[in-house]
């Protein structure tokens, strides 16, 4: 089971959603940053369940334990070890589903590949990993501080906030539970997930990241292009269905002369279509990305699936579950996207660790 995130600066996690813990070691991270544990709890409860009523209830305070690593607040150039206890697993919630498996979940090709699976929450197959790399991310950004990440809902459902993202106004993601910075869409999207929340059913939507400040240089132009890791770092996030940076999907529709991004004298570029990433290499330019996620497996319904023994058999919900997985994805997206330019960083610069 592959259990290690990067090449230079990497995490390495263990822990189930329902055992005594989770937790990780962060290897490659420099020695003599000033890291603000403060700060790194702050992310912790961007991402921790039980923050809102659109989210899941179940009640965790995510602190987080550092282990080595760390002394008189400055990295060592140790690995940083961590610890996360679980405290409010409800595993009797899970009794239904020990012999079944729930539609759309890794239930089935999680059993079929081990053959053994932790019911409980989903075991290791549980978003409650993210929590870990939600630290590593905290880190990471903390490493590459001249580097600004900002990463908002975009959509919920078929609900869309329209602005482009060089007109959002980043300070305002947090100003509401489901993380758009506009309030007039965030509204919108609120009393969707309330409505689909009442219907003992999901729904599913995108954030957009926007990455600033990243110098030019970074990333390789064969494997280790730098969108290839950020897309695979993002399709490795609980729920993704999709990536796509800069024009997307929208490219494909455009003619050369219509995407091509023409330079200014400086380098600069007058559109930014490529989405600040060239042949792989950062280029200067902003970086930006949406990632799709699909609504959560876990529905309040009564739904047809199958046992372990192969018969058809009816199963309902339970537990405590979230209706829509966005609001929460958001500093995980930011986590993961810190942690592969750090490790960009680290490749680009030669580093000796």
């Amino acid at each position: 089971m592959a259990n290690t995130f990067g090449k230079l600066f990497t995490l390495t996690t263990f822990g189930e959603s329902h055992g005594e813990a989770i937790g990780g070691i962060i290897d490659g991270c420099p020695a003599g940053i000033d890291l603000n544990l403060e700060t790194v709890q702050y992310e912790m409860n961007r991402r921790k369940p039980g923050q809102s009523k659109i989210v899941t209830q179940r009640k965790e305070p995510d602190e987080v334990q550092f282990l080595s690593g760390i002394f008189e607040g400055k990295t060592t150039g140790a690995s940083i070890g961590f610890i996360i206890k679980n405290a409010n697993q409800r595993s009797n919630d899970y009794e239904h589903i020990k012999d079944a498996y729930r539609p759309s979940h890794a239930d089935y090709t999680y059993d079929k590949k081990y053959g053994v699976r932790d019911y409980r929450g989903g075991g290791r197959t549980s978003a409650r990993e993210t929590a870990n790399w939600v630290v590593g991310g905290a880190v990471a950004k903390q490493v590459i501080s001249e580097i600004k990440i900002n990463a908002f809902t975009s959509s919920v459902g078929d609900i869309f906030m329209e602005k482009p993202y060089q007109d959002v106004d980043f300070s305002k993601i947090e100003s509401n539970d489901v993380r758009c910075p506009d309030a007039a869409t965030a509204e919108k999207m609120i009393a969707r997930i309330n409505e689909i929340k009442k219907q003992g059913d999901t729904i599913g939507g995108t954030v957009t990241c926007v990455i600033q400040n990243v110098p030019v240089g970074w990333g390789e132009p064969i494997f280790d292009k730098l969108h290839a890791q950020l897309g695979k770092a993002m399709l490795s996030i609980n729920a993704v269905k999709g990536f796509e940076y800069g024009s997307g999907f929208c490219g494909a529709k455009m003619k050369g002369s219509e995407h091509n991004d023409i330079f200014n004298a400086n380098g600069t570029t007058k559109t930014n279509l490529s989405g600040g990433i060239q042949g792989g290499i950062s280029n200067g330019m902003d970086i930006y990305f949406r990632v799709a996620f699909k609504p959560v497996a876990t529905i309040m319904q009564a739904q047809q699936t199958i046992d372990n023994e192969g018969n058809i058999v009816e199963m309902h919900g339970k537990g405590r579950h979230d209706p829509c997985v966005v609001p929460r994805a958001v500093p995980i997206v930011e986590a993961l996207a810190a942690m592969v330019l750090t490790d960009f960083m680290l490749l680009n610069s030669g580093m000796k660790l």
